[in-house]
């Protein structure tokens, strides 16, 4: 992925000598440094930031070589610094044209990895895809496709940079193995792409056979993208006539439940768990944690009658679960909420644009029939006290139903 040797000035000093030196190293010593630690796999985190803050102080603008080298060991080390990643994206674009597509591929995936959408430069990549089809290899272009979905990045050339997908992509799709189509069709259903012979042929028996009995954490991811698509399949798709996965391989009671006991809680998810009782009412009138037939999870679920008091949650028929507790349906009026927390991870590291993995859940679920109480990391971990917390939640379940009742109302006043 780079041009530079893997023998080079790091590998000669330790990391604390690099520590020391570095403010003599120029661009290409810099370069060469980071280089190493990424080829070595060796993630030095005092060192990365020292090298960034004396890349960030060099005023000329860097070679293309240093761009890119640079990038890719960023990307390699999943070490993300805002100010290095803006002036990497700001400085690559120009160059842009004079890159090679697997360059070009590699930049799109890198950045994706780190989380890290310029627009600007995202449009160029756009435009040069468009410029370059025909150069383009079928992997690139997934690759390209796949970093814009994740990014949940759609090009303001849309409708003719995914025309140029689908024509690139038809009768190419044997080319790819398993895991590399399913990201693909997953990133059409991300940015709302997918045709049903994408669907069909992901979601057909044979190929699904290809994942099962698998447990390597590829195939695993593999599984869970195929649960997405068959959520957009039904919840998206309303022409699509099947098929879809059967109903034995859609519920929470396999690997993923697994993994999710194997998963240490992070502080936004023990802060939900211990507030929402008093939000929402106890268990009796709550459904906590729960893995639903489309390959989303959410933190809790409520039913809240017309007059937005809860119902006991579990005596009421529930499609979104594999297998529901109650039989009855709901009551007129009443409406089902999610709790549904945004950790990080889920976000743009350039701020609080979701990604698009979280993009399309927040779709599926409200196609499902969810009002959402959507909690940010970054807006509730700064409540300190429970009883600010739980005013928090109650505040985001009323805005949830009042935002319904507004969008019922504009309705009744369009018919």
């Amino acid at each position: 992925g780079s041009s530079v040797p893997v023998p080079c000035l790091s590998c000669a000093l330790s990391p604390w000598q690099a520590l020391e030196l570095a403010e003599q190293f120029d661009p290409d010593e810099l370069r060469r440094v980071v280089l190493a630690l990424a080829l070595q796999q060796r993630r030095c985190v005092p060192l990365l930031r020292a090298l960034s803050y004396h890349l960030l102080q060099k005023p000329a603008e860097l070679p293309l070589p240093v761009l890119t080298d640079l990038l890719f060991a960023y990307s390699k080390l999943s070490f993300q610094q805002p100010q290095v990643l803006h002036r990497l994206s700001l400085e690559l674009q120009p160059h842009l044209g004079t890159l090679s597509p697997a360059q070009v591929s590699r930049c799109a995936r890198s950045f994706a990895s780190l989380r890290w959408l310029s627009r600007p430069l995202a449009e160029a990549i756009a435009q040069y895809s468009l410029d370059n089809a025909q150069k383009l290899s079928i992997t690139q272009l997934c690759g390209i496709l796949v970093s814009f979905a994740r990014l949940n990045f759609q090009p303001s050339s849309s409708e003719e940079f995914f025309s140029m997908v689908h024509e690139q992509l038809q009768g190419q799709e044997q080319q790819l193995d398993t895991h590399l189509l399913t990201d693909v069709v997953w990133s059409l259903c991300v940015l709302q792409q997918a045709r049903p012979p994408h669907l069909r042929q992901v979601l057909s028996p044979e190929f699904q056979a290809r994942l099962r009995g698998d447990t390597s954490p590829r195939a695993q991811s593999s599984w869970l993208k195929l649960l997405h698509i068959n959520a957009t399949a039904r919840l998206e798709a309303p022409g699509y006539q099947g098929p879809f996965l059967p109903p034995e391989v859609l519920g929470g009671d396999g690997d993923r439940d697994k993994d999710k006991e194997r998963e240490k809680a992070t502080p936004l998810q023990r802060g939900l768990q211990e507030a929402l009782p008093g939000a929402l009412g106890g268990p009796d009138l709550l459904r906590h944690n729960v893995s639903t037939v489309y390959g989303w999870d959410i933190d809790a679920e409520a039913v809240l009658d017309s007059d937005n008091k809860p119902l006991p949650v579990r005596d009421f028929t529930a499609p979104h679960l594999p297998c529901s507790e109650g039989t009855k349906p709901l009551p007129p009026g009443a409406r089902r909420v999610a709790v549904l927390r945004w950790e990080f991870p889920q976000f743009s590291s350039r701020g609080r644009e979701l990604l698009g993995r979280g993009s399309m859940a927040r779709r599926h679920l409200r196609a499902a029939g969810f009002l959402l109480a959507e909690v940010p990391h970054y807006e509730f971990l700064e409540l300190k006290l429970e009883r600010q917390r739980v005013a928090y939640l109650k505040d985001k379940v009323a805005k949830a139903l009042a935002s319904d009742t507004a969008g019922d109302m504009a309705t009744d006043t369009a018919t």
